[in-house]
């Protein structure tokens, strides 16, 4: 015998109040809560497993709209097929698709939020924002991530590629970050196109050939006694900062931010942190006397950073050596550049191996060989250049 489907009318449906599950046929019911709220059930059997499945609220859905669902589902039975989980299927689908048009920015605000944690500095973080929202941002910044091809990628770089090439070459390096996480975590599928090796390599000059790499300006290491001499003429905590960077080879920024936990002034050495330094890595100091006697004027500012600011709060600010060049009428040097003064003597005048005077710049080991044989620091090798290099400093 036929089931007998259609068993409700439209004015029934309006009327009915008694809770319960109201059959209209072939699986389809209407249900009406304890509330009097009224919503379709679809009810099959599958694998000899009852199952109910929610059609949606009568408010929204009529008798005609559920009855054309009903039958829908009652195909996909027939043919082996459960209605509940093809409509799980389907709404992970189209959540896969939704996250697929997420835009460039939000992948790239996500990125910056996720890596933040392991770079060192404001400054990079700043670095990675400013790029890719001046140069990046007016081309891509709201088209979908998985949108991103090779044409959008080269409307970004070509403009800049031979102008600013070294500005270019971080950009194209950034995109690709960026395009690589949004991969992983699925919001875009197919290859790289801001990748270097084996695709824009073969269609963009490599940046050294498209302008020569500047180095910072440095002063001749036969001119750094009579230059010093001026700096001591100055006796603010900027010319005090700087003497101790040339006196150590350090960076800018690991001198402004040394704080006096890291030195042992009865051992005379400054160890510097790992996340304060460009390689990530604990880097020690040896101490000439002229840079622990600074280090002794300092101590009578009673503040926790060895070179504070005007804030004492605050460690110097990473432009005021800078600013004391250009006092100096030099601001054809930087502050960087120095270390480059310490490298330069260290090869021409002294017998001093090469490693010791890479070790004394802190500098990471290339050859990966030379790295598993030389596990130490030289300190005490560097100890002796450093006082060598503090002499020939005039100090």
């Amino acid at each position: 015998m036929a089931r007998v489907i259609h068993r409700l009318t439209a004015l029934a449906v309006g009327k009915l109040s008694k809770p319960g599950m109201h059959a209209d046929g072939g699986g389809l019911y209407l249900h009406v809560s304890s509330t009097g709220a009224k919503s379709w059930i679809y009810r099959y059997m599958l694998s000899g497993r009852r199952r109910d499945m929610g059609l949606g609220p009568l408010s929204i859905v009529p008798l005609a709209e559920a009855r054309q669902k009903a039958a829908d589902y009652r195909r996909l039975c027939h043919e082996g097929t459960d209605p509940l989980t093809k409509k799980k299927i389907k709404k992970l689908e189209a959540k896969a698709e939704a996250a697929k048009s997420i835009s460039f920015q939000k992948c790239v605000d996500a990125y910056i939020k996720a890596h933040t944690p392991g770079w060192k500095n404001a400054k990079h973080i700043d670095q990675w924002t400013n790029t890719l929202r001046d140069y990046a941002g007016p081309v891509m910044r709201d088209l979908p991530i998985q949108s991103i091809d090779l044409p959008l990628v080269l409307k970004v770089l070509e403009p800049i590629w031979l102008k600013k090439p070294e500005t270019a070459s971080r950009l194209r390096g950034r995109i690709e970050s960026v395009l690589d996480w949004a991969a992983v975590r699925g919001y875009r599928t197919g290859e790289n196109p801001a990748r270097w090796r084996g695709h824009l390599e073969s269609l963009m000059p490599k940046r050294g050939k498209v302008m020569r790499i500047e180095h910072h300006p440095a002063l001749p290491y036969k001119e750094i006694a009579e230059f010093l001499k001026k700096v001591r003429e100055d006796d603010l905590v900027a010319a005090r900062s700087l003497e101790f960077v040339i006196l150590t080879a350090s960076r800018t920024s690991e001198v402004i931010g040394a704080k006096w936990a890291e030195f042992d002034l009865k051992e005379n050495v400054w160890t510097i942190p790992g996340e304060r330094m460009k390689s990530g890595r604990e880097h020690r100091v040896p101490l000439a006397s002229r840079a622990k006697a600074i280090l002794v004027k300092q101590q009578k500012l009673g503040n926790d950073y060895v070179f504070p600011g005007k804030n004492k709060r605050q460690p110097l600010s990473n432009m005021a050596m800078l600013k004391l060049l250009q006092r100096l009428n030099r601001s054809d040097l930087t502050v960087h550049g120095f270390r480059s003064t310490f490298r330069d003597w260290a090869a021409e005048q002294t017998d001093f191996p090469r490693e010791v005077a890479e070790a004394a710049l802190a500098h990471v080991v290339g050859d990966k060989v030379e790295a598993a044989y030389r596990r130490g620091d030289l300190f005490e090798k560097r100890r002796g250049m450093m006082e060598s290099w503090a002499t020939y400093c005039g100090a």
